[in-house]
C-alpha cells in the first residue's frame, strides 16, 4: 500500500511541476511579400468567402461544408466549417477591422477538440504597389494541453499551413 501511495504522490508532483513550467500561451505567424498593391490584396483578406479561395485547409477537404452568417467583410460575419479529420469542425468570426490594414478574428475549434485562438492578418504597403501580409494567431494553453505543449510545437503544427496559405494567396493574386 505504501508503494502505491508513493507512486501516486510522485506522479502527482511530476504533473504539478510540468504544469508550472509548461508554456501558458502560443503565437504563430508567417509573412509574405507580394507584388501587388495593398488595395488589391485587401479584398482577399477581409472577406471570409475570399479567404476560402486560398485557405490551405479548404484544399485539404474540398468537400468541407461551409456556412456563412452575417455580412461578409464586416464585424460579426462568421464562417462555420465541418470537414474531414484533417480540418475538423469550427468557426471563425470577424471581431475587428482596421480598414485596409488589419483584420482580427475569433477562431473557435469544436472538433477534434475544443479550443479558441485569436487570429489576425495585417497588410502593409512594402514599396510602391507592393504589399506585405502577415497572418498569425495566438492563444492560451490550458491544462492539460499546456503539458503536452512541452513536447509539441504549435509553430511546427500549423506554421507550414500558414506558409502554404500565403503561397496560395500569392498564386491567386498572380492568376
Amino acid at each position: 500500500m505504501y508503494t502505491v501511495f508513493m507512486i501516486i504522490a510522485i506522479v502527482l508532483i511530476l504533473v504539478i511541476l510540468l504544469a508550472l513550467i509548461a508554456p501558458k500561451s502560443y503565437q504563430v505567424s508567417r509573412s509574405i511579400e507580394l507584388e501587388h498593391s495593398p488595395e488589391k490584396v485587401w479584398s482577399h483578406l477581409k472577406f471570409l468567402k475570399k479567404q476560402q479561395e486560398w485557405s490551405p485547409w479548404a484544399r485539404k477537404d474540398p468537400d468541407m461544408v461551409l456556412t456563412f452568417t452575417g455580412i461578409d467583410g464586416e464585424v460579426g460575419a462568421t464562417s462555420h466549417w465541418n470537414g474531414n479529420k484533417e480540418v475538423g469542425e469550427g468557426e471563425q468570426e470577424i471581431t475587428r477591422i482596421v480598414e485596409g490594414e488589419r483584420i482580427e478574428q475569433d477562431l473557435r475549434f469544436l472538433k477534434p477538440y475544443k479550443s479558441q485562438s485569436d487570429c489576425y492578418m495585417t497588410l502593409e504597403e512594402h514599396e510602391v504597389n507592393k504589399s506585405k501580409v502577415t497572418w498569425g494567431f495566438t492563444g492560451k494553453n490550458k491544462f492539460p494541453m499546456s503539458i503536452m505543449m512541452l513536447f509539441m510545437s504549435m509553430d511546427k503544427m500549423v506554421g507550414k499551413d500558414f506558409e502554404q496559405g500565403l503561397q496560395n494567396l500569392k498564386h491567386n493574386l498572380n492568376s
